[in-house]
């Protein structure tokens, strides 16, 4: 495909064209492309460019022929064999002599039965309009503007067909006029243009070949003359006028060597500058492996990129079932929401499929038959709005239904950004950074609507909940607070650039809200836009007392991105925003939120105590699993718990030292997320059957020991399977955060986790409570049985260690140091705290139920002993 067909079937499919590769990465791109045999060129995108900028201009040189004033001798005769032409394409460029208003012949061709067979005239009107007129079969169609008696350069193409007399005149790349029944009628009707006709450039032939006169003789300069047996397409149209010959069907092309020169015609070479811009695209040369550049209306290969996270993030989508194409296709009765964004084509829409597919799509939306919408809904709908974006308006369009279209796609575009979708948001976050990309798509959608405004209709306003647009001289749109701050809350990490996240000065960039609406304005100009100096002023809608003012650039593949580029504020109130900007894009003022930021230092320092710690911990635990088994402890009910909790616990620490280097690999970190949940699920759930057992024998005895170990097992190891079990079956494609193998916090699948650990917490601190009370009371009445006559500090210093023995000995295995996790936020002090009690838990375990364990040193002491003997 051409540059800009390939960059929207990339973006069409959530993807990027290929990015220019780093050196280190060309060898290995080569390698993979000649594996797939292709050779030459393949597209690529500027890295540096978030926006497409203006490409290099051609040069091009060509023989130019110079008509000075005008004479009935000047002529230039095109040295060709003419066929009969059914269909017929004439291309130039053309420089107007502004100084005369008569008609003048830019060419002619005239066969024995027909003098004027085909011919292009010209004239300048009043308004300074160059008029092009069209004959063919002598029939003459009327003068109409084609562009402006400037002097300057212009590019025009006249085409037309055997069939129903159909014909168009181009200029500079648009199509200025077009009609039928520009033929013959009657019982011969239509015929071909006669072939072995002469053509004339210059002058009316009123003879074959001669009698020329000199008041509808060409004045100005002529060049790039082709001629095809065929109906040019735009797109072909827009490939001629950026200097690129079309050799399919080509009856002649401009070559000096194919003129006939009247000797008083000038002559000249000279540099022609073309009139596109010329757009000229990077490539990688594949055999090379360099970067070149070349016209990006060629066809070349081309590949479409994805991030790693993107790409599973769409796997995933897939995977999934889409009520919402169900709903839509069956209605439509065709397929209007593909199964796949991988297979979907590239498919140009006309005004009245758009609107049919929008009509259904928003009527589904609107009824609520979807509540929530899936990633792959959410997904379809954006493709499906990107494809109607990208839609031509012809000429020939009812303007009503122009109209209607974009109030079903404002429509729709509301009914995406409900609050109800926000966590979908969020799961396609790596695919579409952020609500923005709908900012982007209606922006787009906007430039529809220009056909709209007349001298009568001077302003168009569409709106449907939080977004609207409004047209008047320049193109206003709005998306309401509500709108967007939902989406962005979610997202603002990914879709604010990182460069405004101050990381100096102990501060650390913790989220972006939107505090006011997002407005966009941009100025047209023949339909083109054009930059331009903004002075706005924006009511916050919330209350901060210190902001930052960003200014959003849209980003098609980024979701948007915040810059402060070209901006300033001119007033700050505690309820408006005065700014001045010197290009018109989309603005709106954001709030950032800091938090203190941890330096390098102390996020190594963190880090290595923790895997020192899960490493200490890790070899304790299975050293005092070893012990127990070695040593051969009578066995009991307490001695069975500690051993499942030190295998749950052992297994998950084993697993959290290296899930790090699981992360690059998705399906095993995937795996590694899901033993991790159900080890440290298990853990604490052991914990729990520690409080039960302590409360049992401490507090109450309500069953036999044979019951209570079948409770304790289906509590320890049978509640964990279930957790983990049911958190994957309901969310099998939300389960894995994006960075770290562990539960995605962003889906709320970590409460899988947290909120029953919370519980056993709870129960534990209880169970913790009454045993110390009982604990003391039986102290208590022990001293004053023992020692009645005591001294106070004596029953006081009885009371305190009767108190901390059973929450020093109780603490480990009940869980209770985690419930310094919830105080880390507060300062660094407390992650230190956190870090050494959990890490060394495994340690803590083996020092109090290995080592001062009375049941095992006794073991230890009858086996040495036994050994003696």
């Amino acid at each position: 495909l051409d540059w800009w067909q390939a960059d929207r079937y990339c973006e069409q499919r959530f993807a990027q064209l290929l990015l220019e590769p780093q050196d280190s990465e060309q060898g290995s791109f080569s390698k993979l492309l000649q594996s797939h045999h292709i050779r030459g060129s393949v597209w690529l995108k500027d890295r540096d460019s978030v926006l497409h900028k203006t490409k290099r201009r051609r040069g091009h040189t060509v023989p130019v022929l110079v008509f000075r004033d005008k004479t009935d001798t000047k002529y230039v005769k095109v040295l060709s064999d003419f066929p009969a032409l059914p269909a017929v394409t004439a291309c130039a460029h053309l420089q107007w002599d502004t100084s005369t208003q008569e008609v003048a012949t830019i060419f002619s061709y005239a066969v024995p039965a027909f003098i004027n067979e085909f011919q292009l005239r010209g004239c300048v009107d009043e308004e300074g309009f160059v008029r092009f007129a069209l004959i063919v079969h002598g029939h003459h169609s009327p003068y109409l503007p084609v562009f402006r008696a400037d002097g300057q350069w212009h590019h025009f193409c006249v085409t037309w067909q055997q069939e129903n007399g159909t014909w168009a005149i181009y200029a500079d790349g648009k199509r200025r006029a077009s009609a039928s029944g520009l033929c013959s009628v009657g019982l011969s009707a239509p015929q071909a243009i006669f072939g072995q006709g002469t053509f004339i450039i210059g002058q009316d032939q009123d003879s074959l070949g001669g009698t020329f006169r000199a008041k509808e003789s060409f004045s100005g300069n002529i060049t790039d003359l082709h001629i095809w047996q065929k109906v040019l397409s735009t797109e072909q149209i827009e490939k001629v006028r950026s200097c690129w010959v079309l050799e399919q069907d080509l009856v002649f092309g401009w070559s000096s060597n194919a003129l006939e020169v009247e000797s008083t015609v000038q002559a000249v070479t000279t540099q022609l500058l073309c009139p596109g811009p010329v757009e000229e695209c990077r490539v990688l040369e594949v055999g090379s492996g360099g970067l070149s550049y070349a016209s990006c209306l060629q066809s070349l290969p081309f590949i479409c990129h994805y991030s790693r996270d993107a790409y599973w993030q769409l796997k995933r989508a897939q995977l999934e079932s889409s009520p919402l194409a169900s709903c839509v296709n069956s209605l439509a009765v065709r397929t209007v929401i593909p199964d796949s964004v991988f297979t979907t084509g590239v498919q140009d829409m006309n005004l009245s499929v758009a609107l049919d597919v929008l009509d259904i799509l928003a009527t589904v939306l609107r009824e609520g038959e979807v509540p929530v919408l899936e990633p792959s809904d959410l997904l379809a709908v954006l493709q499906l709005l990107n494809q109607v974006s990208h839609m031509e308006i012809q000429d020939g369009d009812e303007l009503e239904m122009l109209e209607q279209l974009g109030q079903y796609y404002m429509e729709i575009a509301e009914l995406i950004l409900e609050e109800q979708n926000t966590g979908t948001w969020s799961l396609i976050s790596q695919v579409i950074r952020g609500p923005m990309a709908v900012v982007e798509l209606c922006d787009r959608m906007v430039s529809f609507l220009v056909p709209l405004l007349t001298p009568e209709r001077t302003k168009i306003t569409i709106q449907h909940g939080n977004i609207g647009f409004h047209r008047v001289t320049v193109k206003n749109m709005w998306f309401g607070y509500g709108s967007l701050q939902r989406g962005l809350s979610s997202s603002s990490a990914s879709a604010v650039s990182q460069d405004v996240a101050a990381s100096d000065g102990g501060q650390k960039y913790l989220s972006t809200t939107v505090g006011t609406a997002v407005i966009s304005s941009t100025l047209l100009s023949d339909y083109q836009e054009i930059s331009t100096s903004v002075r706005y002023r924006l009511q916050h809608r919330v209350d901060f007392c210190v902001f930052s003012l960003f200014l959003l650039h849209i980003s098609p593949d980024a979701g948007g991105m915040w810059s402060t580029s070209g901006c300033s504020v001119v007033m700050s109130l505690p309820d408006s925003t005065a700014c001045f900007c010197n290009h018109s894009t989309n603005f709106a003022i954001l709030l950032q939120v800091y938090e203190q930021e941890r330096t390098t230092k102390e996020e190594f320092t963190l880090k290595t105590l923790t895997f020192i710690g899960c490493g200490v911990s890790f070899c304790a635990l299975i050293v005092t699993f070893i012990l127990f088994l070695v040593v051969r402890l009578p066995k009991s009910e307490r001695t069975t718990v500690h051993k499942n909790l030190i295998l749950a616990l052992a297994a998950g620490e084993a697993l959290l030292m290296f899930s790090e280097l699981a992360k690059t690999n998705q399906v095993l970190c995937f795996m590694v997320t899901a033993f991790l949940h159900l080890f440290f699920m298990a853990a604490f759930s052991w914990m729990l059957v520690e409080g039960l057992l302590l409360w049992s024998k401490v507090v109450a005895v309500n069953m036999s020991e044979d019951r209570r170990m079948k409770f304790y097992y289906m509590t320890g190891w049978g509640l964990p399977v279930l957790i983990v079990g049911v958190t994957l079956a309901t969310s099998f494609n939300k389960y894995v955060a994006a960075n770290h193998c562990w539960l995605s916090v962003q889906t709320n699948v970590i409460w899988a986790f947290v909120g029953p650990v919370l519980f056993i917490l709870a129960v534990n601190s209880f169970v913790l409570l009454r045993v110390v009370m009982v604990t003391v009371a039986s102290a208590r009445r022990r001293s004053k049985m023992l020692t009645p006559n005591s001294s106070l500090e004596n029953q006081i210093g009885a009371q305190i260690w009767a108190t901390a023995k059973p929450v020093l000995v109780l603490l480990p295995v009940l869980g209770l140091t985690w419930v310094c996790g919830v105080l880390v936020h507060l300062n660094i002090v407390w992650a230190y705290v956190f870090i050494v009690l959990n890490s060394l838990q495994g340690l803590y375990i083996f020092l109090v139920y290995a080592i001062y364990n009375s049941e095992v040193r006794n073991a230890i002491q009858r086996m040495k002993d036994k050994k003696k003997a």
